[in-house]
């Protein structure tokens, strides 16, 4: 099984760039058609929040048009810099996201692995949380198949980077309940998450919880105590998660664009070509 990651897609309407600099929207159209010129193509696409960056129904539209040309299935989750009440009208057609409820919560059952997405919004705030009614819920599912591979999706990544400005507005309720949850369920195999704009992994609570890179704009790598909030044009990715059975997960990160090659590294009779 085949999963293709992008996050913090932060796609803007009427012309507007983010922050000034950012060309988001055509950022997100190259990552659409980097992943469309897969072979294998994945089986699903997740998004793992700050879909767009006002939370706006004409946001939302945008961002709907330009997915829909995705050839696998997409499913997105809201980060900090979305609305719970607008995703859900852009989104909710597609049957996944729940009909009634606080909580864009969901399971996916249809693949050999089980997908579980939480939402970590707190409407307003930078910053994530996972309360009580959340962990219930999440504590809920996991019961449900407690056996089963699963991979758990969520925005604010539970662990600190390093990268100070981020973990000032990481998940700053739940973490801890979170991780024993995590601990209590060993067929968790990784807790996929976004927000912080950069490829970074951690060994946590015995999976490995990671953040995939922004489609668009990247956070300055600074882990110096007192970082400024800045950002970077480096190149755009996203990640691969290729599930095997009795090899679990292998994840890959790649760069979004067009660079010269493949060149071989033998010629024809076989030999190092030097």
């Amino acid at each position: 099984m085949l999963i293709a990651q992008i996050t913090d897609l932060h796609v803007t309407s009427s012309g507007r760039l983010a922050y000034g600099q950012v060309d988001t929207v055509a950022a997100l159209e190259a990552a659409v058609a980097g992943l469309n010129a897969l072979s294998p193509q994945p089986d699903l696409v997740v998004a793992t929040g700050d879909l767009v960056d006002l939370g706006t129904a004409e946001e939302y539209a945008l961002l709907r048009a330009i997915l829909g040309r995705l050839k696998a299935p997409v499913f997105v989750i809201p980060g900090n810099h979305d609305a719970r009440d607008a995703l859900g009208a852009a989104f909710g057609a597609d049957g996944y996201l729940p009909a009634a409820g606080e909580y864009l919560h969901y399971t996916l059952e249809d693949w050999p692995l089980r997908l579980i997405a939480l939402d970590t919004l707190v409407p307003g705030e930078g910053h994530g949380a996972l309360d009580a009614a959340r962990l219930d819920w999440l504590a809920r599912r996991l019961a449900e198949q407690p056996e089963r591979p699963t991979i758990v999706l969520m925005h604010h990544p539970p662990f600190p980077t390093g990268i100070a400005h981020m973990d000032a507005i990481g998940l700053l309720e739940g973490a801890d309940a979170l991780g024993a949850l995590v601990a209590q369920n060993p067929a968790i195999e990784r807790v996929l998450c976004g927000h912080v704009h950069r490829a970074i992994q951690a060994r946590w609570h015995g999976t490995i919880a990671s953040i995939a890179p922004s489609t668009a704009h990247q956070v300055r790598l600074d882990l110096s105590a007192d970082a400024p909030s800045s950002f970077m044009l480096e190149p755009p990715g996203y990640q691969l998660h290729l599930w095997r059975e009795g090899v679990g997960i292998v994840s890959h990160t790649a760069s979004i664009g067009r660079f010269a090659g493949p060149y071989p590294f033998f010629d024809p009779e076989g030999e190092l070509l030097i």
